[in-house]
């Protein structure tokens, strides 16, 4: 778990210091998502974790849309790495 995450941040990070800008957050919200997704195809009555599926979920999308009104350049480089919306 760590190394994932640790290789999520070193391939979003704007600089050397960098763990929390908006693209970070973004990358590890997209990793939790999809760990939950696989999780709920295994578990389908677990109610409990819909719920921070769906925070999750409700969180990288404000992220997102204040990335594109700040940076908007920034905002496509994350879309197609993360392969978000095609």
């Amino acid at each position: 778990m760590k190394k994932e995450k640790s290789k999520i941040i070193e391939s979003l990070r704007i600089s050397s210091k960098d763990v929390g800008s908006s693209e970070v957050q973004i990358g590890l919200l997209s990793d939790k998502i999809e760990n939950l997704s696989n999780h709920f195809k295994k578990n389908k009555s677990d109610k409990h974790s819909t719920n921070g599926l769906l925070k999750a979920v409700n969180r990288r999308k404000r992220l997102l849309q204040y990335l594109k009104k700040r940076d908007p350049e920034s905002y496509g480089k994350i879309l197609t790495k993360l392969q978000l919306r095609k």
